[in-house]
């Protein structure tokens, strides 16, 4: 199996070479508004932003802010399936303006667009993230009553794309194969999320390289194989230093991403060259955690009813039989971007 992935150097706001109904799948962590890392990245792209900031309109702002992805996803809307999957992972923003501290509610906001445009909520997850201690509690130290609460926790934002719900041959085998384990499925399914931890990124190059944010590897990973199967299309219109970009790559998707800083698209190579490896760490991961879920159950007693069919193990249901992981044997450039080359992952333990 053969999987190609398409980093486009341009604004998401026209995602021209991406036809309607051209994708399955969209996972994405924008620029948080009223966070001033992105204060500037905002302004470049609207100049009302920085008129608000500087006028301490808040609000006005946060507006500004929100206009300028709103553009974003009306594209997503348009190039993304009937049924197709919208995953946003945004975090709340807190600031003082004009002397005045409150809370913006990016989540909200966000999920007003995507609501404004036809997609319907799906239960969101929140998802704990690094939090220096030292700022906790902040407002009057140890003393009531003006003290705040600390965020310390991220949304992913869940969409269907219309009503419908995605439809597939009868035992499609893209589908069976791309099954997740069934102790996988309640953990991942879960709307809160305690076994993903953030992680800080620091980054060589100049200013716009060191407003990059990162969010965790298994968060888009996750959602990857949670919302699409083998074949279908990943999009993330704002690319940053690819990660979901890679976790399609091990996942065994197609992938597009959009990225305006050429200088985060040319550091790519590197990550790319790692891929194999993590594939290999990634996949056996999974397996050898399914191998320990079986010996617990053993132990205590339980039998399983269903064998995998590719594995030397048991699995829960039905529905794992046919389940088949790969792994990334090579990756090439080509022309726009990357090919991956995947074949099955091992089947002995």
């Amino acid at each position: 199996m053969e999987t190609s992935h398409r980093i486009v150097v341009g604004d998401a706001r026209g995602l021209g070479e991406l036809a309607d109904d051209s994708v399955e799948l969209v996972v994405t962590s924008p620029p948080y508004p009223m966070i001033e890392l992105w204060d500037d990245t905002f302004a470049e792209l609207d100049p009302e932003v920085e008129e608000r900031l500087a006028a301490d309109d808040g609000r006005g702002a946060f507006e500004a802010m929100h206009a300028l992805l709103d553009g974003v996803w009306r594209e997503v809307a348009r190039v993304l399936v009937d049924g197709g999957i919208a995953c946003v992972n945004v975090g709340d923003a807190t600031r003082t303006l004009d002397g005045r501290f409150r809370v913006y509610q990016n989540h909200s906001r966000v999920i007003d667009a995507f609501e404004g445009l036809g997609f319907d909520p799906l239960p969101e997850i929140l998802w704990r993230k690094p939090t220096n201690a030292g700022a906790k509690f902040m407002g009057s130290g140890m003393l009531p009553p003006n003290a705040y609460a600390t965020l310390e926790h991220e949304y992913i934002l869940v969409f269907r794309n219309g009503a419908t719900r995605r439809e597939f041959e009868p035992h499609a085998d893209r589908r069976y194969g791309a099954a997740y384990f069934w102790e996988e499925r309640n953990r991942w399914f879960s709307d809160l999320w305690t076994d993903v931890t953030g992680e800080r990124q620091t980054l060589d190059g100049d200013g716009s390289r060191k407003r990059s944010a990162a969010y965790p590897f298994a968060i888009p990973y996750r959602l990857i194989n949670m919302y699409s199967v083998y074949g279908d299309t990943v999009l993330d219109p704002f690319w940053g230093t690819g990660t979901t970009g890679l976790a399609a790559m091990v996942a065994g998707r197609n992938s597009v991403g959009y990225e305006l800083d050429a200088g985060l698209v040319e550091g790519f190579d590197d990550r790319v060259a790692d891929v194999p490896a993590l594939s290999r760490e990634v996949v056996g991961d999974r397996l050898d955690a399914h191998r320990a879920f079986v010996e617990r159950r053993r132990a205590a007693g339980e039998a399983f009813d269903y064998e995998a069919e590719r594995y030397d193990f048991p699995v829960t249901t039905r529905q794992e039989r046919s389940i088949a992981l790969r792994t990334v044997e090579r990756t090439e450039a080509v022309d726009g971007g990357y090919r991956a080359v995947h074949e099955p992952a091992a089947t002995d333990s």
